[in-house]
């Protein structure tokens, strides 16, 4: 959609179940969806039902009130909230002659219209060529000037069967070129595990990305819409009271994200498994945002990082309606910490709060080592945080707080390591995850 030289007439529809009964404003997100992908929402219509409508989801009902609406505001596309199945989309495309496209095939098409980096291109091709195999109705025969040739077509092919063949020989090459990308990543995120890393994960929208300009002055992208982060960016955060660390800025998740998605951007995502600690930034000014904090565990989950140490952070407490709903949040999840990252309120909290969970992965040891080993001392300058040293005769005391990942590459006979009791009583518990089960 997001191609079209003007702006396409759209209406938006969505089907609501027994448990969507309290979700607050059900066609905002769909709106904002539609308007992201470049369409003008003229209309919007919702409907109750236990179970879709085999033939249309909708049933025939709704099917005649939705050509009436299509006719009134000639409209050029109807989207739907839901997942349809290729007959579905068919069937009422022929009742209402407009165009159909479900809540997978919107999200899709947004995606690919933000990809910049080589990386997030692959990953959007890949879950296009996926999501679009079984509906595949002559869509890529464009392909044949380049992977098939003469003599490959057998007698009596159709050119359907044609064009299958070629978008699953595609999806084989797009799956071996990410699986290259996704082990490049992993190499480079081993290189920097020097450095304790934190990574920003949340609901589209919920100011990551502002959040990471006004903690490093990354200059990233932050624009008011859904889906403007595609691509992880990584940048120096000096942390009060600590010292420097990476901080990550990765793609936003949403509601029902599209298992083909998920899939593909596991090599954009390499950064948010690898990390050290996750920051979830969720908006305190959206009516939805339990639901929202509830889908991005699920995505958490679903990606296997969901037991990471993780912070929820508040963000967006200036705008309206943000206090009352930060009370709500709190019942919940009683460390969640408020924030602005518009007007930097609840930072230096942020900081406390961010600096004690770090610490959490840290082992405060005393090292007694021989006046000649300079190298164990440089390492650990370079890899810890180092408190104090005490020189004697014969050997120097190193106090120092080292990540412990490294406590295996330290060979210093057990005798003359100390570990010392850090105060836990501060430290931040990690959030319940089986809260939003």
């Amino acid at each position: 959609m997001s191609t079209q030289s003007h702006k396409e007439v759209c209406i938006v529809a969505r089907v609501l179940d027994t448990a969507d009964s309290e979700v607050p404003n059900p066609l905002d997100e769909l709106t904002g969806l539609a308007e992201t992908a470049g369409t003008e929402v003229v209309a919007g219509i919702l409907q109750r039902r236990i179970s879709p409508d085999q033939r249309t989801y909708i049933g025939k009902g709704k099917v005649d009130e939705l050509k009436q609406l299509v006719k009134l505001h000639k409209a050029d596309v109807v989207v739907f909230d839901n997942d349809l199945s290729p007959a579905q989309s068919r069937n009422i495309e022929k009742e209402i002659e407009a165009k159909v496209i479900d809540r997978t095939q919107l999200i899709l098409d947004i995606f690919a219209n933000n990809a910049r980096t080589y990386e997030s291109r692959l990953a959007v091709e890949l879950a296009q060529l996926e999501y679009s195999l079984p509906r595949l109705k002559r869509m890529w025969t464009h392909l044949s000037r380049q992977t098939m040739g003469v003599g490959m077509r057998g007698p009596g092919e159709k050119q359907l069967e044609v064009d299958r063949r070629l978008a699953v020989k595609r999806i084989h090459e797009l799956k071996e070129e990410l699986k290259k990308v996704e082990q490049r990543r992993q190499r480079e995120v081993a290189a920097r595990r020097d450095r304790m890393t934190v990574s920003l994960v949340g609901y589209t929208n919920a100011g990551k990305s502002t959040l990471m300009n006004a903690l490093t002055d990354a200059n990233v992208e932050a624009a008011d819409k859904l889906f403007a982060t595609l691509d992880t960016r990584t940048r120096r955060w000096q942390l009060p009271g600590w010292g420097p660390v990476l901080l990550s800025d990765t793609v936003g998740f949403i509601r029902d994200l599209p298992h083909h998605l998920i899939a593909s951007f596991r090599a954009t995502l390499e950064e948010a498994r690898e990390a050290d600690l996750l920051m979830h930034v969720a908006d305190a000014s959206n009516p939805a945002v339990l639901q929202q904090i509830s889908s991005v565990y699920s995505v958490l989950k679903e990606l296997g990082i969901e037991e990471k140490d993780t912070l929820l952070v508040l963000n967006k407490i200036d705008r309206p309606g943000a206090d009352e709903r930060c009370i709500q949040i709190q019942q919940r999840y009683p460390n969640a910490i408020r924030i602005s990252a518009h007007s930097r309120e609840g930072f230096p909290e942020l900081a406390d709060k961010v600096s004690q969970a770090l610490s959490r992965e840290f082992a405060h040891i005393r090292v007694r080592l021989p006046l000649a080993d300079g190298k164990t001392v440089a390492w650990l300058t370079q890899v810890g945080e180092v408190l104090k040293k005490d020189y004697q005769e014969d050997h120097v005391s190193v106090e120092v707080r080292v990540p412990k990942r490294h406590m295996g590459k330290l060979h210093v006979p057990a005798g003359d390591v100390e570990h010392i009791e850090s105060d836990s009583s501060t430290a931040t518990p990690k959030i319940n995850h089986e809260e939003v089960a």
